[in-house]
């Protein structure tokens, strides 16, 4: 007690935290874990399981579907975002008109999308508000009415490309998982996942990022930029990367994800996203408690520690705490703390970022998460071309601790999905209209479609977004702490 004590004075002098993380000694690899230099002095840690897999044969080229991205992605300079999908199956008249929350269906032909807020004017044969129609406007007026409120947009991008889905089995030596964490956590958190998937045969892939677990942790806030943590992470990707790779990311470690699938399209072939916000770019907040000075923070180490445990999980028993204790979690210090929270930026990664991926990616999100809302999850749902999102009832933010079986269940399901082949489109192109139609997000009726075991028989999935039938809106408003609060 004495010692810590001592320890916080020094601090306030020194202004350097006191429980800095230094890497193991050996950079030998002992049990899995292995010791990368990504820089002169920037060493990280590295679990990395090669489990003994039977012998097999290379997967057959015919196998998987093909799944067609042909999509417009047009940005006004009032902020709207007009996604138009075209596709085989899609007619490219039918459009996905947003308009901040709202979100709308509208046929257009041979014109720009109209100005939002913007009132539709009288026709000829419209009549004043109170009376009675004259006539009904002709085609051809609604026609002319929409070119009258033409506008070019200030950017647009053209998505034209076929991607090949596949199933990944454990027993394929061209597939390595790579596991990222978040903020104030570190590939311990991923005990439970990279023990299953080691186990069925998985390459798995975990690194600590800078700062946390047991790697190296510089003392100057540069090092916890997200740029500088992203080039740490396209290192270790480029040194394990296989054929086909796949990311699953929790949090922060989600737009490190969605950066390699960005930069990488042609290696990742599948995203996981466990808890990680809406497709907003990351710019740091001004006002909270991390931007408190260093050494303010270590003292209040204690309470922060206690408030995610509060935050993080559903629950708060013997169980959490041991779960916090044992795997690491939140185990940094209040300088690497302070300097990721406050490195978090990143204008790059708004919505047309996220839409112009094209890998099918799964949401993960636990209910009672206080951290990200909901909502975000279902907007980066509409906004990416294949987006499953999956809510776990009995889940938090560390969901993937709290419920290990369900978690790893969901993984393992969509690790093996793969779309229908090429020689069923036509039995299901019948019913475009509702892989084309989005809805409100506000509509929580419509049915989920996480990915099933490729046994069964997988619908068209040519805008599979989804979002869950219902969750409670009458609960206590989520504190989202991610950058634009904390992730």
């Amino acid at each position: 007690m004495f010692t810590s004590f001592v320890d916080r004075i020094f601090c306030c002098f020194t202004g350097r935290s006191t429980n800095v993380v230094v890497p193991v000694e050996s950079s030998e690899p002992t049990d899995g874990f292995e010791f990368v230099e990504v820089k002169p002095g920037r060493v990280l840690r590295v679990r990395h399981i090669i489990p003994d897999r039977p012998v097999v044969e290379e997967p057959g080229t015919g196998e998987g579907g093909t799944v067609s991205c042909k999509r417009k992605i047009s940005v006004y300079r009032n902020g709207q975002l007009l996604i138009e999908n075209v596709n085989e199956a899609t007619h490219p008249e039918q459009v996905r008109y947003q308009n901040g929350d709202s979100t709308v269906d509208t046929d257009v032909s041979n014109c720009e999308a109209p100005t939002a807020g913007q009132a539709p004017e009288p026709t000829p044969g419209s009549a004043a508000p109170g009376q009675a129609p004259d006539t009904k406007p002709t085609p051809q007026q609604d026609l002319q009415q929409v070119q009258r409120r033409r506008r070019k947009p200030k950017r647009s991008i053209v998505i034209d490309c076929e991607r090949k889905i596949t199933c990944c089995r454990g027993t394929h030596p061209d597939v390595a998982l790579f596991f990222i964490h978040g903020v104030g956590g570190s590939l311990d958190i991923w005990g439970s996942q990279l023990d299953y998937f080691s186990q069925l045969g998985y390459e798995v892939i975990a690194p600590d990022l800078a700062g946390h677990g047991a790697s190296s942790a510089p003392q100057i806030p540069a090092a916890y930029t997200f740029y500088a943590l992203a080039e740490d992470v396209r290192i270790i990707f480029k040194r394990y990367a296989k054929r086909r790779n796949i990311l699953v990311g929790h949090s922060y470690g989600v737009s490190f994800c969605t950066f390699l699938a960005h930069e990488y399209p042609e290696q990742v072939h599948k995203v996981v996203m466990i808890n990680g916000g809406g497709p907003t770019a990351l710019e740091p907040s001004l006002c909270s408690v991390f931007s408190l000075p260093t050494c303010v923070l270590n003292f209040l180490s204690p309470c922060l520690t206690w408030s995610f445990l509060m935050a993080g999980f559903a629950h708060q028993g013997t169980r959490e705490k041991k779960l916090l204790k044992e795997n690491n979690a939140f185990n940094v210090s209040s300088f690497v703390l302070r300097s990721m929270m406050s490195g978090q930026y990143w204008p790059e990664g708004d919505e047309v970022y996220h839409a112009e991926i094209t890998v099918p990616v799964l949401l993960v999100h636990g209910m009672y998460d206080k951290f990200v809302p909901v909502q975000e999850d279902q907007r980066m749902a509409e906004i990416l071309l294949l987006g499953f999102l999956k809510i776990i009832d009995d889940g938090s933010h560390m969901v993937m601790m709290e419920c290990p079986d369900v978690v790893n269940t969901l993984l393992h399901e969509f690790f093996l999905w793969q779309p229908a082949t090429a020689s069923k489109p036509k039995q299901e192109s019948a019913p475009t209209k509702t892989t084309t139609t989005t809805k409100s997000p506000e509509d929580t009726t419509r049915p989920k479609t996480a990915p099933k075991s490729p046994s069964k028989s997988q619908p068209d999935l040519i805008r599979p977004t989804t979002v869950p039938k219902s969750f409670n809106t009458g609960t206590e408003a989520p504190v989202d702490i991610r950058s634009k609060g904390m992730k």
